[in-house]
């Protein structure tokens, strides 16, 4: 579905292992730790202080901004803006920042432990620093794709916005099923809808078609939206791609080339909470030659069911 492979603006949260805990302060951490600020408004790029001395090698975290919402669960992916810097030695330096790339990102899948640690049990609304050794997060590999040694500490500031639940889909009533020449979308709970392929020459033309119509605002174009997909092959009748089936919904920026046109064209204009049922032929999808690794040939029609669990700017 996607025309690049990567998600995140930075591989920042996968890790080897991950692990669980409370999210407040570490009584032991060292002075150096403690040291870190960031002050501002929750929405806003914050001011970070670090201090011109060695990190602790204890983890470090702090709720400086209590949110309202509920709290996030290991079964639960979150939205989010952050900053991250790398601490070496006395000097630090900015790896990255969702503020400055306009959209913000999911924290995702496997976390790195000292980033769970931190926000695992926080409120939706929150503002959490994390000051990660690294034991807690690369560990002594470190990171070489975005410049962390293995002696280097983290400092994350997140911004926590909205939680999605992982079998999260969008709820209300299914207006219509699709069928006819169309495929036929059947609903199931907590669960990827089943979708039944006619047997007949695909539509030549993008075919869209709402089936769950959302009360939501609008998806306008530039929008960083959180969906549950699944993607089927007219040809085949087989799933070639599901974020169901990896337990967590996906998210991109929607209408400015991220995602194949038949996204773009289709997905823009609808409303938060809507399922889509998506048809695309090779020209709004992945073109003449397609895509050899979910098996789509150049002349292969896609079909999609989507559903926009969330948008932000």
């Amino acid at each position: 579905m996607r025309r690049a492979a990567a998600l995140l603006i930075l591989p920042l949260f996968a890790a080897a292992a991950a692990g669980c805990g409370s999210s407040s302060s570490s009584t032991q951490a060292a002075a150096s730790n403690t040291a870190v600020i960031a002050t501002g408004k929750f929405g806003a790029a914050p001011k970070v202080t670090i201090p011109a001395e060695k990190a602790s090698a204890a983890l470090y975290t702090k709720t400086i901004i209590q949110g309202s919402g509920a709290p996030l669960t290991t079964a639960e992916t979150l939205l989010g803006n952050f900053v991250l810097y790398d601490w070496s030695g006395k000097t630090h330096k900015l790896l990255g920042s969702t503020y400055t790339s306009g959209s913000p990102t999911l924290f995702a899948g496997q976390m790195l432990p000292g980033l769970e640690k931190a926000l695992i049990g926080q409120k939706a609304g929150s503002r959490v620093i994390a000051v990660i050794p690294p034991k807690e997060g690369f560990g002594s590999g470190g990171n070489s794709q975005i410049g962390v040694s293995g002696t280097d500490t983290l400092v994350f500031v997140v911004d926590m916005i909205q939680e999605f639940v992982n079998t999260a889909g969008v709820t209300g009533t299914q207006a219509t099923d699709g069928g006819g020449a169309l495929p036929k979308v059947t609903a199931t709970a907590g669960k990827a809808p089943t979708v039944t392929i006619p047997s007949t020459t695909p539509p030549k033309a993008l075919q869209v078609k709402t089936l769950i119509k959302g009360t939501g605002p609008k998806v306008t174009k530039g929008q960083y939206i959180v969906v549950q997909y699944t993607g089927l092959n007219w040809r085949t009748k087989k799933v070639f791609d599901s974020s169901w089936s990896r337990s967590e919904p996906t998210a991109f920026n929607i209408g400015v080339g991220q995602v194949i046109k038949g996204w773009d064209t289709g997905i823009v204009g609808q409303t938060v909470g809507s399922r889509v049922l998506l048809v695309i032929p090779p020209a709004d999808g992945y073109g003449k030659t397609g895509s050899s690794t979910a098996g789509i040939k150049g002349t292969d029609t896609i079909t999609f069911v989507v559903d926009i669990l969330g948008a932000s700017a």
